[in-house]
C-alpha cells in the first residue's frame, strides 16, 4: 500500500477511536517490524492535533514461536509505566494476554493492537454498523447462562457461563482502559472453569490458528469439566497435540474463550496474497457466522490461566444457541437484530430468520 493510503486509513481509525486534539498517543513498535506502520498513525495523528510519538522497542534477540503474554515490556518498567500515562496505545508488537498490557489498561490507557497486513485493515475498516451489531451481539451473549453448539461434524458441547465477562471486538476503541483489534468484529466470553462439557469436532476447511492451516481431516476434542481430555484424529491431530506438548504446560488444555464471528466484510476463503499466512488470522476470526473455539488461557477475561499455549479455531457451519434460543444456525446467523444488510435476505441465503431481542 502507498504511504498516503496508508495513512487515510489510519486517520480514519483514529478518528473511529476518538481522538481529540488533546490527548497523547504512543506507537509501540519492535525491531525493524512495522516501521511503516509508526509513521502512517504519526501522520494520522499530527492531523488530528494529537500529541503522539513512536516507542520503538529492541529487536527480540531470538525469533521463536506464538507464546501469548511473552512480551519484552516486562523487562522494562519504565516504558511500561510511560506507556500508563497515554490515553491511547497503538500497539504493533502483540501484547495481548500480557500482565503489561493489563497493568496499561487498568492505568485507563485505551489499547489498539494493529498487526495485520494493510491490505487486510484497509479491507476490514471499522464502521458504525459494525460496532452496533457487535455490542447487540455482546448484551445478548451477557444475558446468557449457557451456550449449545452443535455441527453436521459431530460437535456438541455446552458451555455454562456465569463466571466470566463478555468481551466485544469491532476494531476501534474510544472508551478509556478498552482493548481492541483492528480488524476484527466478533464477540466472546468464557465457560465456567469447570463449566464446559461435550465434544468439538472441527472439521475439513475450520482454520487452525497460529498454524494458519485449513483443516483437512477431523479434530475431536473431548472435553469434561472445562478440560480437553483426548484429541484424536489425523495429521492435523497429531499437529495439535504436538503443538501443545511444546509448551509443557498441562494449563494449555483448558477451555479458553468462546463466541461468534459478526463481521460481514470478512471472508472463510478470501485471503489477499500475503495476509494468510502472513497475518495472524484476523480474517478467520471474524468472519460472519463462524463459532471461534479456543483453548489455553482466560486471564484476558480475568481468570487465572496464564498459560503460552493458546490456539483460536474458527469453525463453519456450527448452530449456537443460547439458554436453548437459535443465534446462529449451520453458520448463520438468525437474530434478526444482530444481521447485517449484508447478510442477504433469508430467502436467497436458505436461512430463517427469528424475533429474538437483541
Amino acid at each position: 500500500m502507498d504511504p498516503a493510503s496508508f495513512i487515510e486509513i489510519c486517520l480514519h481509525q483514529l478518528k473511529m477511536s476518538g481522538v481529540r486534539a488533546d490527548e497523547r498517543l504512543v506507537v509501540l513498535t519492535q525491531g525493524d517490524e512495522r516501521l511503516d506502520y509508526a509513521d502512517a498513525f504519526l501522520a494520522a495523528g499530527r492531523t488530528l492535533g494529537a500529541n503522539i510519538f513512536h516507542m520503538r522497542l529492541p529487536a527480540p534477540s531470538l525469533k521463536s514461536g506464538w507464546a501469548v503474554g511473552q512480551t519484552p515490556l516486562a523487562s522494562m518498567p519504565e516504558a511500561v509505566e510511560a506507556l500508563k500515562n497515554a490515553d491511547m496505545l497503538i500497539d504493533c508488537i502483540f501484547l495481548l494476554f500480557s500482565p503489561e498490557q493489563m497493568a496499561i489498561q487498568a492505568a485507563g490507557t485505551r489499547v489498539l493492537t494493529v498487526v495485520e497486513p494493510p491490505a487486510l485493515l484497509a479491507r476490514m475498516l471499522p464502521s458504525l454498523e459494525l460496532r452496533e451489531k457487535v455490542e447487540l451481539a455482546g448484551a445478548l451473549l451477557s444475558q446468557a447462562t449457557s451456550m449449545h453448539i452443535t455441527s453436521p461434524h459431530g460437535t456438541d458441547v455446552v458451555y455454562t457461563l456465569g463466571t466470566y465477562p463478555t468481551v466485544t471486538e469491532y476494531a476501534c476503541t474510544d472508551q478509556p482502559g478498552r482493548w481492541d483489534h483492528w480488524p476484527s468484529g466478533f464477540v466472546f466470553t468464557g465457560g465456567n472453569d469447570d463449566g464446559v462439557d461435550g465434544q468439538i469436532v472441527v472439521g475439513p476447511g475450520d482454520v487452525l490458528l497460529p498454524q494458519n492451516i485449513y483443516v483437512r481431516e477431523p479434530i475431536v476434542y473431548t472435553i469434561e469439566r472445562g478440560w480437553i481430555t483426548d484429541i484424536r484424529g489425523g495429521l492435523e491431530a497429531e499437529l495439535v497435540k504436538s503443538y501443545m506438548a511444546d509448551f509443557e504446560d498441562s494449563r494449555g488444555f483448558a477451555m479458553s474463550h468462546i463466541g461468534w464471528g459478526m463481521n460481514p466484510d470478512a471472508k472463510w476463503h478470501r485471503m489477499t496474497p500475503g495476509e494468510f499466512p502472513g497475518g495472524m488470522g484476523m480474517e478467520p476470526r471474524s468472519y460472519l457466522g463462524n463459532v471461534l473455539f479456543s483453548t489455553g488461557p482466560n486471564n484476558e477475561l480475568g481468570g487465572s490461566n496464564d498459560t503460552a499455549c493458546h490456539l483460536d479455531i474458527p469453525m463453519r457451519g456450527c448452530s449456537l444457541f443460547l439458554d436453548d434460543e437459535p443465534v446462529l444456525i449451520d453458520g448463520e446467523i438468525v437474530v434478526r437484530d444482530l444481521r447485517s444488510d449484508r447478510n442477504g435476505s433469508s430467502e436467497t441465503r436458505g436461512g430463517k430468520v427469528f424475533d429474538v431481542a437483541g
